[in-house]
């Protein structure tokens, strides 16, 4: 690159080993702009020792660690976004070749993945598991138990997709392909970090790894409970201004719903256009910067399952 003729790029990455035991990948920073999953797993890396684990942990706090670096959810070397790369190429961009190690160096070594995502500089989640119904009924089992462990307020189960002939561009499409079980999460956003989200995170990694028998000496607490939800669509704004929302993640919304309403403050004369949902149900994330432009996501809206 211009800054650096012959320079390399720095990706840290953590293993623990010791005894037999499964092996679990444990990854942040896909999106360099996502804090919580990086300072969560920071934190991991330094209080962990190997005497603590059966069988192995590996940590990649900061996958795409340009973006990281530049608190970007693409990479500023080369615009990639890393969660839309899988599988990856060998000889191809820095985001690419690191795409490529992960599905094909890291994952066949693995049984389960966790990826750990919020919703960047622009969209704002509560603590929110991601996960597919499973492939086979083991899976589908291994899920729901990671997901209880975990013990986030929501869950967006996914209603189609998965399975090892996936061909989605994704960490977890990756996994699918490799047979490893993975769930994601989605915690917080803004482009900040929460404290209690950040609590939350730690606690729900300890609690994954001793309900899999990598942490055996930790004694998790009681289970709060997940609502599990399915995802109805986003809501996108179809002008540019400033948009003003009137509702608040949690909050049910019927069909035609007015949101918030986009404001033109450069011509002042105009009145406001109203922002309406297409979908009923209950807003699970919502824009945070107040500026759109025409495509621009401002809310998602979710059902409950079953």
């Amino acid at each position: 690159m211009h800054r650096s003729a012959y320079g390399w790029i720095p990706t840290p990455i953590v293993c623990l080993k010791n005894g037999e035991g499964p092996t679990i990948l444990l990854m942040a920073g896909v999106h360099g702009d996502e804090y919580e999953g990086q300072i969560a797993l920071s934190n991991l890396a330094r209080s962990l020792r190997a005497e603590d684990i059966q069988g192995r942990v590996i940590i990649l706090p900061t996958a795409n660690a340009p973006a990281a670096a530049a608190g970007l959810r693409t990479s500023p070397v080369d615009d990639g976004n890393l969660n839309r790369l899988f599988p990856g190429d060998p000889a191809g961009s820095p985001s690419q070749i690191i795409a490529h190690y992960i599905e094909t160096q890291l994952l066949p070594l693995c049984d389960v993945m966790v990826d750990l995502h919020s919703g960047g500089s622009s969209l704002y989640y509560p603590p929110t598991l991601l996960r597919g119904q499973g492939w086979t009924a083991d899976e589908a089992a291994l899920l729901q138990r990671l997901q209880t462990a975990f013990d986030l307020p929501y869950a967006w189960v996914f209603t189609g997709g998965g399975g090892p002939n996936s061909t989605a561009k994704t960490a977890m499409g990756a996994a699918n392909r490799n047979g490893v079980v993975s769930v994601m999460a989605e915690l917080g956003g803004g482009g900040a970090v929460d404290r209690e989200i950040l609590s939350m995170t730690e606690r729900g990694l300890r609690r994954i790894m001793n309900e899999l028998g990598v942490l055996p000496s930790h004694q998790p607490d009681a289970t709060r409970g997940t609502r599990e939800m399915h995802a109805q669509g986003s809501v996108y704004a179809y002008e540019a201004g400033v948009f003003v929302p009137n509702i608040n993640i949690g909050d049910e919304v019927c069909s035609s719903a007015v949101i918030g309403s986009i404001h033109t403050p450069d011509t002042p004369w105009r009145e406001p256009i109203d922002v309406t949902t297409p979908y009923s149900g209950m807003i699970l994330a919502k824009r945070v910067p107040g500026p759109v432009r025409r495509g621009d996501a401002v809310a998602q809206v979710f059902r409950d399952a079953g």
